[in-house]
């Protein structure tokens, strides 16, 4: 069913108060919600700037929708300002990101940016070894090592859902999004609660719009995914596969690429050494092993542990040296064409469509090849592709896209202060952030997210923004809060402009709002706001 074919008339519905419109609701979350481009160019900060999305006539606002984290009345003053063109040119390029001073100011108020990660990590280690030695005896050590866990894990799921929100960057706070989902770690093993903050920090940020060989570089070399996919186990003579396979199968070449089972088990052998060390004291070991001996915070290289024997992976020789072994493996296989085809496809799926065509994605996999990896390099070419345009607004949402676009909607200029809501409502529709149990990350295809039962829990969502959710701006310990803006939907004339090219059953349940909480959550429960 199409969101021009469904009228409420049809159903015979009649509106109710916001209270009692769970049924409305489904419907509406149910519906369904080219020109060539030319090569032209112009210079602009002494760097070309192409003129294909304004002489394709992209619509402005779907094109934020898309390479953004949602649209809004601030974003879409920016882009009009600086043209299509130019302001993509300006995210793929990123820029020295300025926060609002409140959002600013939450996140250096909290301790995975005030304390040294290293330091922060030795001293949950001596705490947890307490705890243990205290287990049966005063298991309060064992639960409160437990919740500073989950409240740094907190920290870091805020930071990354304030700077979504506010960022003037958003490409690259999707594409960190899209890097953290692509090098998937799960929050419930061992301490990795109080790892991912680092992860995203320091291995994923700064190269999300870089390298594709710094950034897999930077996750190999993380104590998160050393410790999540078991590599601190890895040694030699006792070798671990678990990591060499997923570091092919879901980071690089991906399955059925041509790899065998003995390049896994190769490639586990330059692994091994490569762990974690949380104690701040250096093992001991003989003087020609200790020069080969690495210490980067709590990551280490530990030449006892290695295999100094050479290896053959994908018939080329590595000979065994110890850490130099690492980057010529990472330069193997960020260079196959087969990891071009994978990453290219997983960013079009991402981007453009679950079913991207064969053609968009060679020739996204043929620049990357080209460039050696250059994300940016890569992003455009699918960027400025006439599949890309055509597939403006029909890309359905995650629920990350759908709560972070609603939010960006609804208080636009008015920061939040606590994202306390947004994480439960990501946990309602079952993408808690590094809630994924296996490597793979959350699928990306309207097939995990368009049930009944999601479409149900998001119309919840939208009632919850639409009555003002106080939450939002609730402050810890504060006895009375302040009174909250209002969401910025029914009065923004921004909100109202864009709904006018809703489909007819949209705009009519819309005109049949009876207070602007109710047109408030009909507008953020539409199709059109299921889509980007």
């Amino acid at each position: 069913m199409t969101t021009n074919s469904l009228t409420l008339a049809r159903y015979g519905i009649k509106l109710a108060n916001i209270t009692n419109i769970a049924g409305l609701g489904s419907l509406l979350l149910l519906a369904s919600c080219a020109n060539t481009p030319q090569n032209q160019t112009t210079q602009v900060n002494n760097a070309p700037v192409s003129h294909v999305l304004e002489a394709a006539h992209v619509d402005p606002d779907k094109l934020l929708n898309r390479i953004t984290w949602g649209a809004n009345a601030s974003s879409s003053q920016e882009l009009r300002a600086a043209g299509m063109d130019r302001y993509l040119d300006q995210q793929l390029r990123g820029r020295v990101a300025i926060l609002p001073p409140a959002i600013q100011a939450q996140i250096d108020s909290m301790t995975i940016t005030q304390r040294p990660f290293d330091q922060l990590m030795q001293d949950l280690e001596t705490r947890r070894i307490t705890a243990e030695k205290q287990k049966g005896i005063d298991d309060t050590l064992g639960k409160d090592y437990q919740q500073e866990l989950s409240r740094l894990a907190k920290e870091a799921a805020t930071r990354s859902l304030l700077r979504a929100v506010y960022s003037q960057n958003q490409l690259q706070e999707q594409m960190s999004w899209f890097w953290m989902n692509h090098f998937n770690i799960h929050n419930g093993k061992a301490n990795e609660r109080a790892l991912l903050g680092d992860f995203e920090e320091r291995a994923i940020r700064p190269n999300a719009l870089g390298n594709f060989h710094d950034l897999l570089r930077a996750t190999v070399l993380h104590p998160a995914m050393l410790r999540y996919l078991d590599n601190d186990q890895n040694a030699v003579n006792r070798i671990n596969e678990n990591y060499a396979r997923e570091l092919m199968e879901l980071h690089t070449m991906g399955v059925g690429s041509g790899y065998s089972q003995g390049d896994v088990q190769e490639l586990a052998r330059v692994l091994t050494g490569f762990g974690v060390n949380q104690n701040p004291d250096t093992p001991k070991m003989k003087a020609e092993l200790q020069r080969l001996y690495v210490r980067n915070g709590i990551f280490e290289f530990n030449p006892q542990r290695h295999d100094f024997g050479d290896k053959k992976i994908l018939n080329k020789v590595v000979h065994g040296r110890g850490l130099p072994e690492l980057d010529e493996v990472i330069t193997l296989l960020s260079r196959q064409p087969a990891t071009a085809q994978f990453i290219s496809r997983k960013l079009a799926i991402y981007f453009v469509s679950d079913t991207p065509s064969d053609a968009l994605v060679s020739k996204m996999a043929q620049r990357f090849l080209q460039t050696d990896g250059n994300i940016p390099a890569v992003l455009r070419s699918m960027f400025e592709s006439p599949e890309f345009i055509a597939s403006l607004g029909n890309k359905f949402k995650d629920p990350m896209h759908y709560v972070v676009s609603s939010i960006r909607l609804a208080y636009d200029g008015n920061p939040i202060m606590n994202t306390g809501p947004m994480l439960n409502w990501l946990n309602m529709l079952g993408q808690q952030t590094n809630g994924r149990q296996t490597p793979d990350g959350y699928s990306m295809q309207e097939s995990a997210w368009a049930s009944p039962g999601q479409m149900t829990m998001r119309f919840d969502v939208a009632k919850s923004l639409a009555n003002n959710n106080p939450g939002l701006f609730k402050i810890d310990n504060q006895a009375a809060p302040p009174r909250p803006p209002q969401p910025a939907l029914v009065n923004s004339p921004y909100v109202k402009n864009w709904a006018n090219s809703f489909s007819v059953g949209t705009q009519q349940a819309l005109m049949q709002a009876n207070s602007p909480q109710e047109w408030n959550a009909f507008f953020l429960a539409s199709p059109e706001m299921m889509r980007r």
